[in-house]
């Protein structure tokens, strides 16, 4: 039951701050809007981390391998994510950052030494077939022009790097650093970097002083980063970076809910089979035995 609420979590609140990046493209470089949301999030988990008592003194190693999840993470990760979408509709985005699934399984393959399980790869399969189906209309629409290239790799780009970060956070949860405390300092790491890089690279730090600027850093730094990461990052820690990528599929299908209620989205046959697909891939990939998700600890490759 605590897995399923791990997994829901981050789906849930992922699928609505698709919409909520849409506010925060523009006028702000994606850069800097970036740094504005981890540096927020990273503020509150580092005074929750002082409230409670929790340490966050690290070895300096320990805190290269944090460094480099925030880095991945909470930095470029969400930088190729903005930029994106600028050229391309969230529903692609989305689309193609469902990609993660096969990342987190090939990269949890090279770098853990965790074999490849046919559930995860046949679950992934029907996700991905799935998306196909939900997002057709985008898909025959879509085209090379006008920029959007562009915007395909850095989507792409951006599943990639998550991906690298998923690995690393399941590396520093299995040397037994703290989820909380290790996004806390992970975050503030991802923030001032992409802060530094938007000033090496003579990019404007500004602000957009509008509510829906505003209201939509503040969902995604609280929501979308402290409570959606917390529990994806503490569910890696537990089922392995494959079956945790999963929710990025679901994430898309919150979208269109929320499209629905709120933009008028209209339901095609499509889209239905597309949403029974996923979530049958869904149920395959969560069918597997919690003994068998435990591998990532055992095969894990010491790095000390």
């Amino acid at each position: 039951m605590k897995n399923i609420l791990l997994f829901i979590t981050p789906a849930i609140i992922w699928g609505s701050t698709w919409l909520a990046i849409k506010f925060q493209v523009g006028s702000v470089d994606p850069v800097v809007s970036v740094s504005y949301r981890f540096l927020i999030a990273g503020t509150i988990l580092l005074i929750y981390c002082k409230f409670r008592g929790l340490s966050l003194a690290f070895s300096k190693r320990e805190h290269g391998f944090i460094f480099l999840q925030g880095l991945l993470i909470f930095g470029f990760n969400y930088v190729l994510v903005y930029t994106a979408e600028l050229t391309l509709t969230s529903g692609i985005v989305g689309l193609i950052f469902s990609t993660l699934v096969f990342l987190n399984i090939i990269n949890s393959r090279i770098f853990l030494k965790i074999p490849f399980e046919p559930k995860v790869l046949a679950g992934g399969i029907l996700g991905l077939v799935g998306m196909g189906f939900v997002f057709r209309q985008d898909l025959v629409n879509f085209s090379f022009s006008d920029g959007k290239i562009i915007g395909l790799f850095f989507a792409l780009g951006g599943a990639f790097v998550a991906s690298l970060g998923n690995i690393t956070s399941a590396r520093n949860q299995s040397m037994g650093i703290p989820v909380v405390t290790s996004n806390a300092v992970g975050m503030t790491y991802g923030a001032l970097a992409m802060l530094l890089f938007a000033l090496l690279t003579g990019r404007e730090i500004s602000y957009e002083f509008t509510s829906s600027y505003t209201f939509s850093l503040i969902y995604l730094s609280i929501f979308g980063s402290v409570f959606a990461f917390g529990a994806y990052l503490t569910l890696i820690g537990k089922i392995g970076a494959s079956r945790a990528g999963y929710a990025t599929l679901i994430s898309p299908i919150i979208a269109l809910i929320l499209s629905t209620i709120f933009e008028d989205y209209r339901w095609t046959l499509f889209g239905v089979v597309g949403a029974i697909l996923i979530l049958g891939g869904n149920t395959l990939v969560l069918q597997i035995r919690k003994k068998k998700a435990l591998i990532m600890e055992e095969r894990f490759v010491d790095t000390k």
